[in-house]
């Protein structure tokens, strides 16, 4: 299935963090896990439209590897691969 954004959403898969903690201790596959905050942009809309109707375009474009808000992007699930959702304004940083 092919999932194409519509304004400003951008479609990202999420990068899973690091398993080991900075003391080098590895948590059991049972203990809560955060939701991620980076991914990587596998979608993009063609950009939200001002008030003239013109299109803002998107400062991110796919393959990005972006820094987001945690609770800000919609989690959905196609074809058993999980993917999230969220607008431009969702986005904090591209990862260089």
């Amino acid at each position: 299935m092919k999932i194409k954004p519509l304004a400003d959403n951008i479609l990202i898969e999420p990068m899973e963090q690091a398993e080991k903690t900075e003391g080098g201790i590895i948590p059991p596959s049972t203990a809560d896990k955060e939701r991620p905050e980076q991914g990587k942009v596998v979608a993009v809309g063609p950009g939200k439209k001002d008030s003239s109707g013109n299109t803002i375009p998107m400062e991110v474009k796919k393959g990005d590897k972006v820094l987001f808000t945690k609770y800000g992007p919609n989690e959905i699930k196609v074809d058993k691969h999980e993917y999230l959702i969220a607008k431009q304004e969702d986005i904090l940083a591209i990862i260089e």
